[in-house]
């Protein structure tokens, strides 16, 4: 079987985009991978050297969500319809709405990550106002929607708020994102801390939550979704703010091995967001045996059911009350570690989202089949 799929190299997406084309890789699927936003750094790319029967595309071309797409998206269409054309895979898999409706003729699978409309939904609790950039914008979604075979999202809520705001897909899938375990060391003796992971503007992310409240316990928030590279020379990222109430550190980038000290390190990690359809640092938490206390929204309260303790809804004081109450009880505090990763060692392993995936594409192609 061949697979191309297309990627957004500028968003947390790009770590779900490893673990599809990695674990389609090992299968022995040929993958064809098109990122599209910016050309990605090497330290970026890295994960498909050792890839064999990867064939990776990157481009510039503007994303949906950008003010400059409109302009882009009939050159990018083309550019990806005459590549289908040339390699003429067996299925799309595709990680943009926009190339739903591409005029070929194979089966194209879009994946609703998030979206402009459902976040600002659930992050200013209204409907957006629409300009003409988000008409444009709503009018693209809609076609590509309409066009695609299947519409896949890594949650019953997403998919219903898709299905709310632009019509129920004609196939409608959930396939919950996955990550591989053996990036992640649950094994080490833990610290009494509590990890978040965010930009500090990103309003739908929300880790200031956890600036707004006295804590005993030391909090580290890494401001940034994206790993970065060992660097050749040490760089200095980090801010920490301490009181006698508190201690707050904000690091910068992080290399992979940091990222995975900081999960393996941390009793807590603290789920912030108030509109998470991928929840990938959470599940990254739970690999690493951290105790979840997490934002009372229905995506978390889907993913994690009773393996993770919540808070009142977007509420600092709540979040700091349960965070307190976990950090003063240790055997509670073991208890949900345990819960949280029992639950992503049952449900949310790459091998069980590329079984879905592969189940999917077979049946989309078999039905192409039958048809002809």
């Amino acid at each position: 079987m061949h697979v191309l799929v297309t990627a957004d190299s500028l968003s947390g997406s790009w770590t779900y985009t490893r673990e599809l084309v990695t674990g389609l890789v090992t299968r022995g699927v040929r993958v064809t991978l098109v990122s599209f936003g910016e050309i990605p750094l090497p330290e970026q790319t890295g994960w498909m050297d050792h890839l064999h029967g990867l064939d990776y595309r990157p481009t510039a071309f503007h994303l949906e969500w950008m003010q400059e797409a409109e302009e882009d998206l009939p050159e990018s269409s083309e550019f990806l319809a005459a590549l289908v054309r040339e390699l003429r895979p067996d299925v799309l898999h595709l990680n943009q709405f926009c190339y739903g409706n591409l005029p070929v003729d194979v089966p194209r699978v879009v994946m609703a990550h998030g979206d402009l409309i459902t976040w600002t939904q659930a992050v200013h609790n209204h409907i957006p106002r629409f300009e003409r950039s988000l008409t444009w914008y709503r009018s693209t979604v809609l076609a590509g929607l309409a066009g695609a075979d299947a519409v896949v999202a890594p949650s019953v809520w997403m998919l219903d708020r898709i299905s709310a705001c632009y019509g129920r897909p004609q196939r409608g899938e959930v396939i919950y994102p996955g990550r591989n375990p053996i990036f992640f060391d649950p094994y080490v003796n833990k610290d009494d801390c509590v990890l978040a992971v965010g930009r500090m503007v990103d309003a739908s992310k929300q880790v200031y939550l956890l600036t707004q409240q006295p804590y005993s316990v030391p909090v580290c928030i890494v401001g940034a979704e994206h790993t970065v590279s060992v660097p050749r020379i040490p760089i200095r990222a980090d801010v920490k703010v301490a009181t006698d109430q508190t201690s707050v550190a904000i690091r910068g980038p992080q290399t992979e091995a940091q990222l995975r000290a900081l999960y393996s390190r941390a009793s807590i990690y603290a789920a912030t967001a108030r509109y998470e359809p991928l929840g990938m640092a959470a599940l990254e938490a739970a690999f690493s045996r951290c105790a979840i206390v997490a934002n009372d929204i229905p995506s978390f309260r889907e993913i994690w059911g009773d393996a993770a303790l919540y808070f009142r809804t977007n509420d600092a004081a709540s979040l700091a009350e349960n965070v307190q109450m976990l950090n003063a009880d240790r055997p509670m505090r073991r208890a949900y570690a345990e819960l949280a990763y029992s639950r992503a060692r049952e449900r949310f392993t790459t091998k069980r989202m590329i079984d879905d995936c592969l189940q999917l594409y077979r049946s989309l192609s078999s039905v192409r089949v039958e048809a002809a």
